[in-house]
């Protein structure tokens, strides 16, 4: 009995589908896969083998009913989930062969992160980002799925500096009211890491259109956009887990809002000493 599913398919969906008709020994393979699915790249179909208890044929045979052709095209298969931003689940074991614990691990990447999106900061990109932040006459921050988060920490940042900051889109409008009135002066701000909605080419296109300065904000797989930007930064967010880490592009945006007020000093203390005057007679923030 074999999977008769696209190749496309996740192996978990392929496993739930075929799991009922599984002879016992076959499903201790299939529970041992499900269970490391985030971390098979350190495994052989030996260690499978034995780690489930079962032959090297029965190892064989399950991932042929699954679909696969050999143990390295399930390897092949996990790592493309992974790298379209699907959860896989996170390593099972407590130490890797190097020795490295799951926190330290984490760490090790997260420092790797941090120093691509700095390198990308170089030869003078932060202050053309800075620049556009500042120049502008409205800023439009836009974010989907994953970048909305990163984009209301962005507005909420650059709102403390200067005004005109908008976030798009906010809950339960469509993104046509914030861009359809933008200008030259205007400046888009798009956060879009993977797993974007297929709009996201699209708001691209209209800002582009629009002749607006497009200031673009993604890890690797927005690449393709970046000749329509008016300047780029890639932003890694690699994770040795089951998520991707967003930890490097919270760091970005604290050095460019540090830079859009230095570039502001002026007017952009005045407002931050005005916020901060209307927080305190409001009585909106905790005596610290």
């Amino acid at each position: 009995m074999e999977v008769s599913t696209p190749a496309s398919r996740r192996i978990d969906a392929r496993i739930d589908a075929a799991y009922g008709e599984l002879p016992p020994q076959e499903r201790r393979v299939a529970d041992f896969l499900l269970e490391h699915l985030g971390d098979l790249a350190i495994f052989s179909a030996a260690d499978i083998s034995r780690e489930a208890g079962v032959s090297k044929a029965t190892v064989s045979r399950i991932f042929r009913k699954l679909g696969f052709e050999s143990f390295s095209e399930v390897r092949d298969h996990v790592r493309e989930l992974r790298h379209r931003g699907i959860p896989t689940t996170a390593p099972a074991s407590s130490e890797d062969t190097e020795g490295l614990t799951v926190l330290e691990r984490h760490e090790a990447q997260e420092r790797e992160n941090l120093s691509r999106v700095m390198a990308a900061l170089e030869g003078g990109r932060l202050q053309q980002a800075v620049q556009l932040i500042s120049d502008a006459r409205r800023v439009v921050v836009v974010g989907l799925r994953n970048g909305f988060p990163l984009a209301l920490h962005l507005r909420q940042q650059l709102t403390q500096i200067r005004g005109d900051v908008t976030l798009a889109p906010l809950p339960g409008q469509s993104l046509g009211e914030e861009l359809a009135a933008l200008g030259a002066e205007d400046l888009v701000i798009v956060l879009g890491f993977r797993r974007r909605p297929a709009l996201f080419g699209r708001v691209v296109e209209r800002v582009d259109a629009a002749e607006a300065g497009l200031l673009l904000i993604g890890d690797s797989t927005a690449r393709p956009y970046a000749g329509r930007a008016d300047a780029w930064i890639e932003c890694s967010h690699h994770a040795d887990g089951a998520f991707d880490s967003y930890a490097a592009a919270m760091s970005l945006i604290s050095i460019l809002s540090s830079g859009v007020l230095d570039a502001r000093r002026t007017s952009g203390h005045r407002r931050i000493s005005h916020i901060s005057a209307a927080y305190e007679e409001m009585g909106e923030l905790e005596d610290l």
